[in-house]
């Protein structure tokens, strides 16, 4: 049985108002720091950080104006990490020239050790393409045309620093027909976005015909968890309980042909969030794979 892997995105970096906590608005940088170290400590695969250039303010209510960048945070965390994963999710490569992207990202993966997962995605904020100069229209085209042009150029050799890993691995984000089709033709795994655990196995089989029989890393991201019971209101979506209740319903996914499930969980303030990390790592975790 393939194990099943477990890794968040990180908290403060971005504030939408679909995920966020109240108390990551006036999160020090150090916040950041304790839950990279948490989750290197912990065993979660990887930390992942989003990406946006500029929220308009038609969109600034609910997606919030901070978004942290994606590389600069990546590195930061990298200094302070050994083995957790660095993970775009998801970096929409198409705003910018690849071999700027490459350079960016190359300089990653060297600095951090061979960690980088670059996660891609096509983006959906039109007013952040207007600003830079690109077509919204073509960003499906001009996305498969940065994934192809940055792994050539990751494996050209002819940029220094060169990427650790050869090849560095590509995960596709979305949940729309062309970003299934994008993730099963183009990338080394699928992160969705927004399928709910019903939709899940219609995806899976999907993709698992498109990609004919080639082997992907297939993510999802779980509900909102809470490991215990709570004693504040965590949403009528979140999972809470015991850690083998909770290990249970997770291993619904497994049995679909999830690789790896991304987590997020309630809290109140940065201790309690890591408080809940190291519940899940020590009571939950050991048994996804039971």
């Amino acid at each position: 049985m393939t194990k099943t892997a477990y890794g968040m995105q990180l908290p403060v970096q971005s504030l939408s108002t679909l995920y966020a906590e109240p108390w990551e608005a006036a999160a020090p940088p150090g916040d950041l720091v304790d839950v990279a170290r948490a989750a290197d400590r912990l065993g979660f695969a990887y930390i992942g950080c989003c990406d946006h250039v500029a929220i308009p303010p038609r969109l600034a209510t609910a997606m919030s104006p901070t978004w942290y960048d994606p590389v600069a945070t990546l590195a930061f965390l990298a200094a302070v990490t050994t083995r957790v994963r660095l993970l775009s999710h998801v970096a929409v490569i198409g705003l910018r020239h690849p071999l700027l992207t490459a350079k960016q990202y190359a300089t990653l993966d060297h600095l951090s050790g061979g960690r980088l997962v670059l996660g891609v995605g096509a983006g959906h904020v039109r007013e952040e393409f207007e600003a830079l100069g690109v077509d919204f229209e073509r960003r499906g085209a001009l996305l498969d045309q940065a994934i192809d042009a940055v792994r050539a150029h990751f494996a050209a050799g002819e940029q220094k620093p060169e990427p650790v890993q050869r090849p560095v691995p590509v995960w596709v984000g979305g949940s729309s027909p062309a970003a299934v089709r994008r993730a099963a033709l183009k990338g080394d795994g699928w992160l969705p976005q927004g399928d709910s655990r019903e939709a899940m196995p219609g995806q899976i089989a999907r993709l698992r015909r498109l990609r004919g029989g080639t082997p992907i890393t297939i993510g999802v991201i779980a509900e909102p968890l809470y490991v215990g019971e709570p004693e504040w209101p965590v949403g009528r979506r979140t999972l809470t309980g015991k850690p083998e209740a909770l290990a249970e319903s997770l291993r619904e996914y497994g049995a679909m042909g999830v690789d790896q499930i991304q987590v997020r969980f309630r809290s109140r303030g940065a201790a309690e969030l890591l408080d809940q990390m190291e519940a899940f790592a020590d009571g939950v975790a050991p048994h996804l794979d039971a």
